[in-house]
């Protein structure tokens, strides 16, 4: 009788870290919510969508109010388009504005809006006007990198001349 019951208690300790891994992956894969509840869709055109990932998170204030849907190229003004799909009840202004953003140092990507003080609402469908593309990091590098080496090439004066007169 004790051996099977140490053996249920393995059992269910083992469905449950099953669980917990089941848990983790849907979680890292940004699957956590199985609900897609009412939402409304916006579109971004952005110049550098850096390393933004479909399912990304869409957030206003540090609160996720939506996902990224797609992220696809215009043929004609080559820059990344990107879908946002935003819960209905949230709504913003014609004059909000959408950034990628960076969760922490090395973090996640992520869209981030900035409300507008507008009177009229975006209706879905529409594009949000005002973007700022993803900061990428290794341009920041070589840009500071390149004005360091411009400024000590600049700093160090001029080797005299050699004087080349014989006598």
């Amino acid at each position: 009788m004790e051996k099977k019951s140490v053996e249920i208690l393995v059992g269910v300790f083992v469905l449950l870290g099953l669980l917990g891994l089941v848990f983790l992956a849907l979680k890292a894969a940004n699957l956590g919510s199985f609900s897609a509840g009412d939402t409304y869709t916006l579109y971004a055109k952005f110049d550098n969508i850096g390393g933004l990932k479909v399912r990304g998170p869409v957030r206003s204030a540090g609160v996720t109010v939506g996902r990224i849907a797609s992220i696809k190229l215009d043929p004609k003004t080559y820059q990344g388009v990107v879908q946002l799909e935003i819960e209905r009840q949230v709504q913003f202004p014609n004059d909000s504005s959408a950034r990628i953003l960076t969760s922490g140092l090395l973090g996640d990507q992520y869209i981030g809006l900035d409300a507008g003080g507008d009177e009229k609402m975006f209706q879905p469908g529409e594009t949000i006007k005002q973007t700022q593309s993803a900061v990428v990091l290794e341009s920041l590098i070589s840009q500071f990198l390149f004005s360091k080496a411009a400024d000590a090439g600049a700093a160090t004066p001029p080797a005299p001349a050699a004087s080349g007169a014989k006598k």
